[in-house]
Order: structure tokens, then sequence, then C-alpha cells
């Protein structure tokens, strides 16, 4: 297929997965990026789109590197405090969980999964502390098997999907009312219906029009922290490049001239799913056939282990059971998930602080993710 014909169709369908995330109850739940890799891949399955292009790749490469750039440059560190201890604690906890299931999944899948196993454990860990940008990152850094990260794409996507309902499902199961102490400072009285204090400030939408030079402004920030990253790679090899990345984006992002920038999240979630959409068309089911079921249950597995460990503890401290799945949806699904958990279970009151440790966890994700790939090649080899 045409290279640009193709850009066309992947455009296509994250207009038609973001349309209908903003408008249709079911795709609300399942969320753009979900939605734009389940498209994708049954125009590929179907053969509409092709399994492999130079498209592919390049938004493997440089585009969701640039699109991981334009989204830690929304993050203002200063705002965490607002998240209030208790979700900043049951997100450590959620975190931690994630980090243990991918540790104690690839040693238990190792003989399955060969000698990448350990890479995988980054990818996971990555993605369930703060969502699927980060499980890109790692693994371009890593340099994962392509059919083997296809197939990781694959299996997030629906484990990340179950969670979602569990995480829906769970506090119905506990009817103790949140107590003041579970609370942020900023949000015990709860915001009015359809209020949301200081969102948009937090993600970066100013509410006024992107102009000409907030594009070129983020253009250049974009280009200069992707080039400084493969330049302090290439002095310092001992520090992967990812993680410069990574730093520069967020000492960037508390720059006050930087974060007057606007439009730097919309542009960086587009090409964040165009990303999805073009992994979506790698034909990832027929590959989970190829590889086996392992992927599937090293994603699985590594869900359960952080749902045990988080629902575990916090109950067992008394959280609100609420606050625990909000905070477990900032580190499965990120930022967006934990926003229409909190709206779909009426906690209008947790959204900023959801939202606050889901780009949190944007920004730890890839630090953990190497951190925990290396202990476990070092326990599996």
């Amino acid at each position: 297929m045409n290279q640009v014909l193709l850009l066309f169709a992947l455009a296509a369908v994250v207009l038609v997965a973001v349309s209908l995330a903003d408008r249709v109850r079911v795709f609300q739940k399942l969320g753009a990026a979900a939605t734009s890799i389940l498209f994708a891949l049954v125009l590929s399955n179907v053969g509409l789109l092709p399994g492999q292009s130079p498209v592919y790749d390049f938004l493997m490469g440089r585009g969701v590197l640039a699109g991981i750039v334009l989204v830690l440059l929304s993050v203002n560190l200063r705002s965490i405090r607002d998240a209030g201890a208790p979700m900043l604690l049951a997100f450590a906890i959620g975190a931690a969980g994630s980090a243990v299931g991918a540790t104690v999944m690839a040693t238990l899948l190792r003989s399955l999964l060969g000698t990448e196993t350990w890479k995988l454990s980054g990818q996971f860990a990555a993605t369930y502390i703060g969502g699927g940008m980060n499980f890109a990152a790692v693994g371009q850094e890593l340099g994962t098997r392509s059919d083997l990260f296809a197939a990781g794409i694959a299996a997030d996507v629906i484990v990340t999907a179950v969670w979602l309902v569990a995480c829906l499902t769970i506090p119905e199961f506990f009817s103790g009312r949140v107590a003041a102490r579970d609370l942020p400072p900023t949000a015990t009285s709860g915001p009015r219906d359809g209020e949301q204090p200081g969102l948009d400030r937090l993600l970066g939408s100013s509410g006024t029009p992107m102009t000409l030079v907030d594009f070129a402004g983020l253009a250049a920030v974009t280009f200069g922290t992707m080039a400084a990253s493969d330049t302090l790679a290439d002095w310092v090899p001992v520090v992967p490049r990812v993680l410069w990345l990574t730093t520069l984006a967020l000492v960037l992002a508390q720059v006050p001239p930087v974060r007057r920038l606007t439009g730097g999240v919309v542009m960086g979630n587009f090409l964040l799913l165009l990303f999805l959409a073009s992994n979506g068309a790698k034909s990832v089911i027929a590959l989970i056939v190829e590889i086996g079921p392992a992927v599937f249950y090293f994603a699985a597995g590594t869900v359960a282990i952080h749902g045990i460990i988080l629902f575990g503890i916090g109950l067992a401290l008394r959280m609100n059971a609420d606050l625990l799945s909000i905070a477990s949806q900032a580190n499965v699904g990120g930022s967006t998930m934990a926003m229409a958990l909190a709206g779909s279970r009426r906690r209008l009151d947790l959204i900023l602080p959801g939202v606050i440790v889901g780009m949190l966890g944007n920004a730890l994700g890839n630090y953990a993710g190497i951190a925990v790939a290396h202990v476990a090649r070092s326990v599996v080899g």
C-alpha cells in the first residue's frame, strides 16, 4: 500500500476511534487507545491494511518518541501535591505491585518465552505503572523482538479492558463511604457536577487556540529534546536513551515559557494513537496465536498480582475502595482511564487526583520499567 494512503487510513482510524470514545458509552469505557488498536486490527486481518510497512517502523521509532516528549511537556511536577496523601499512597502501592508482578511472571514464564522474557518484564512493569506510552518507550530502548512487541500490545489491550470492568465492579462489594482522610485536601467537598477544577490547566489546555508560535515552539523543543537525548546517550551510554529523553522533557516542562506553549498534549496523544493503531495493524492476534498464550499470561498475571497487592494492602489500611480502583486505573490505564473510571463511579472529587497520579505514572514508568527489566535479567538471565 502507498505510504501516504496508509497514513491517511491510520489517521482515519484514530479520528473514528476518538469520535466514538467521545460520544458512544461502550467506547467511552473502552477508550480511544484500545478502540484505535481494535479497529486497525480488524482492518488488517481482513486485508485492508498491510501487516508490515516503513510507516509502522517510523511510528515505532521517532514518531512515538516525539509523542512521549509532547505529552511529558504537560507534566507540572508541583501539581503532585494536589493529589493528596491517600491517592499518592494507593498509587505507590499499585506501582510496587506492578513491578513485583512483572518480575514474578518473568520468572514463571522464562521457559516459554525465551531469552527476551526480561525485556517484556520491563515493558509490562512500565505500562502497568504509567500507561501504554511507557510500554512503547521501554520496548524501543530494550530492542524487544517485533513479534513479541506486537503480541504484548494486543495482550495489554485485552487485559486493560478486562481490568477496567473489574475496577468498576470491585467497589460495589464494599459499601463504606469515603472518609475525609481518604480525600485530597483540595477535594473534600467535591466539585459541582460537571466541574473539573484545574483539569484543563493540568493537562496543558489553557482554553486558548493553538497558534503558529505554539506549534513552532513545541516542534523546536521536541526535536531539540530528541537530539539532545541521542547525544547524551552517546556520551554516557550506561544511561539508556529513553531515560535521557524522559528526564530532559520533564525538566523542560517546569520552564515557564515551555509550559505556556499550548497544544502539546493534543499533538502528543495523536502521535501515540497513530502508533497504537499501527500496532493493531500488525495482525497481532495472529502473533499471539503464533507465539502462544504465554504473552497473554504475562500481562494477565502482572495485573492480577498488582490488584492483589493494591487491594489487599489498601483495604487492610481501611482505604476507600473507589480511591483504590481509580489509583489502579491510573497505574494500568493512565490518566484517561482514571478519569473515565472516576466519572463512571460518580466520584467527581477524585477525577483530578486520579489524573495527577496518572501523569506521575507517565513520568516514572520509563525509569521503573528499565529498572525492573534489569532486575528480571539478573534473576532469569
